[in-house]
């Protein structure tokens, strides 16, 4: 399991302005041909301002070079060498919106999500030695105009990876999106992180990211009010890092709205107006049980795509689970329905079982697709 800090674009900037008092607005230029960036977080802009390109070595100090295109960048020095129990040395990316307040043009973002229609997105890349991933990064915010860290969900979708790195989190299930099979994790580290991990590599990517994205808000990770600021695709290295390359990525916000509804349905699902929940301890040994949540639909209609979640008692930590898509967050716990029983009929009920580490104990506050449980 490796541990992610923060990816600051503008430390220097933030560090002069605490010192001085002075804000200065960063405008990186317009790359040329080969231009070569060395700067830890340099970056600069390319097509016209449409896409920004950025070194970010946010994780090491051994020195990494990129050089930019026209259509991508190609790590060009930087042979990193940390250990794969922690942070990647860096993540260079070429993204479309805002990071960190240096901002792409036209690029449609920020968007909310209940906003989304279809957000098509391509890439192309050149893998090389050592042990890295190769992914695209997406970033959420309540915020808009967020010019510093995002505190929604980060967003990964892995196209490739190499060695023994894996996601912040968890595996918590699978899911079946863009035509290919994905590991899905699940963890938190001041805000939510969701990875989607192809399971057999490629070296190129087509995808509609607002499938995963709404996989993500099924999930209970991502919300519907809150807007995506950013769209990024690079390398995180932990070893090596030269010949790693992005030979072309393009990001569009077609059939989108971007003025939706400014109070939005939170709940993604249509379903019930009421529910039922009974839970019981079925084995429990000393730091451990295992337990069944048995959720009815007492409404009228039925519940598609259902989603339940519930809150354990402190300590608990919930390992495992069975007949759902199980994941925690928090002191939340967020059943999926399988893709063999998506939906549950008005007086259908589901029983989810779980395995947790902790003090065995009754949960609280069920939900079934947003509607509050007896």
């Amino acid at each position: 399991m490796r541990v992610r800090t923060l990816r600051p674009a503008v430390l220097l900037l933030a560090a002069v302005t605490a010192v001085t008092g002075l804000v200065v607005a960063l405008s990186p230029p317009e790359a040329s041909a080969d231009t070569t960036i060395c700067e830890k977080f340099g970056s600069t802009k390319i097509q016209g301002g449409r896409y920004v390109v950025q070194n970010n070595e946010w994780g090491a100090s051994d020195g990494q070079c990129i050089r930019v295109s026209d259509t991508g960048f190609t790590i060009t020095s930087g042979n990193h060498n940390v250990p794969t129990s922690g942070a990647p040395a860096s993540y260079p990316a070429i993204y479309a919106g805002c990071h960190y307040g240096n901002c792409s043009s036209g690029s449609g973002l920020p968007l909310q999500v209940n906003g989304f229609g279809s957000l098509p997105s391509s890439v192309s890349y050149t893998t090389a030695g050592g042990y890295w991933d190769a992914a695209y990064d997406l970033w959420f915010d309540p915020n808009p105009n967020q010019t510093g860290q995002n505190t929604g969900a980060e967003l990964m979708i892995w196209g490739s990876h190499q060695g023994p790195p894996q996601p912040i989190g968890s595996k918590v299930g699978t899911a079946s999106l863009a035509g290919a099979n994905w590991d899905v994790w699940i963890g938190n580290i001041g805000w939510n992180v969701i990875s989607y991990v192809r399971q057999q590599t490629t070296n190129s990517l087509s995808v509609n990211l607002a499938d995963f994205t709404g996989d993500a808000v099924r999930r209970g990770q991502v919300q519907t009010s809150w807007y995506l600021t950013s769209v990024q695709f690079g390398f995180e290295p932990w070893q090596g890092g030269p010949g790693l390359a992005v030979n072309s990525f393009s990001f569009s916000t077609s059939g989108s709205n971007p003025n939706p509804d400014p109070n939005p349905n939170p709940n993604p699902n249509p379903g019930p107006t009421s529910c039922r929940a009974t839970h019981k301890i079925t084995n429990s040994w000393q730091g451990g049980f295992t337990a069944e949540a048995t959720i009815t639909n007492t409404g009228s209609s039925a519940a598609s795509n259902w989603r339940s979640t519930w809150t354990v008692p402190s300590g608990v930590t919930v390992t495992n689970g069975w007949n759902a898509t199980v994941s925690q967050s928090g002191s939340t716990v967020t059943a999926t329905a399988p893709g063999w029983s998506p939906d549950l009929a008005p007086g259908q009920s589901v029983t989810v079982g779980y395995q947790a580490n902790g003090q065995a104990g009754a949960p609280s506050g069920f939900t079934l697709n947003g509607a509050q449980c007896s």
